[in-house]
């Protein structure tokens, strides 16, 4: 299978995962299927692509390799059509894995729909700074649930 056609397989997969997380009720079977649809197959296809790129089998990184223990080995996996698309899959995959727990977090938490929206955009678009934000926000949320659990109990 060519590389772009894998780029492509997998950024649509993971935009379909996107979309179910973003729209789709979260009941646990509607869950299940974009974890183990969704983030395990990504996972798999990330496996299957290092290991046949590490082994030699496919799109070699050249006569000295890479490595993921300095910048100059990291850049040489990178270096490389399989690279790129493994490098990027690595990227779907958890954006993905972190956007459901973010869902779910937020969900637990009380937050509509329309306030995790912005959280899960940034999240699938800029990765971290979608998990940074949310882990801002939910820590104010966090707090004041436990203060009325504790006030509760006190009670």
């Amino acid at each position: 299978m060519a590389w772009e056609t894998l780029f492509n397989l997998a950024n649509g997969w993971a935009i379909i995962g996107w979309l179910a997380l973003a729209f789709l009720p979260r009941d646990p079977r509607i869950l299940a299927l974009i974890l183990y649809l969704g983030v395990a197959l990504l996972c798999l296809v990330y496996t299957v692509a290092l290991v046949a790129i590490l082994a030699g089998g496919v799109d070699p990184v050249g006569p000295t390799g890479g490595d993921f223990s300095t910048l100059a080995g990291v850049m040489t996996l990178f270096d490389s059509k399989g690279g790129a698309v493994i490098g990027w899959t690595h990227y779907l995959a958890f954006d993905l894995f972190v956007g459901m727990w973010i869902a779910r977090d937020a969900d637990q938490k009380g937050f509509s729909r329309a306030a995790q929206l912005p959280f899960l955009l940034f999240t699938f678009f800029l990765g971290p700074v979608g998990l940074l934000g949310w882990l801002v926000i939910r820590d104010r949320r966090a707090r004041a649930q436990a203060k009325t659990k504790a006030a509760g109990k006190a009670a």
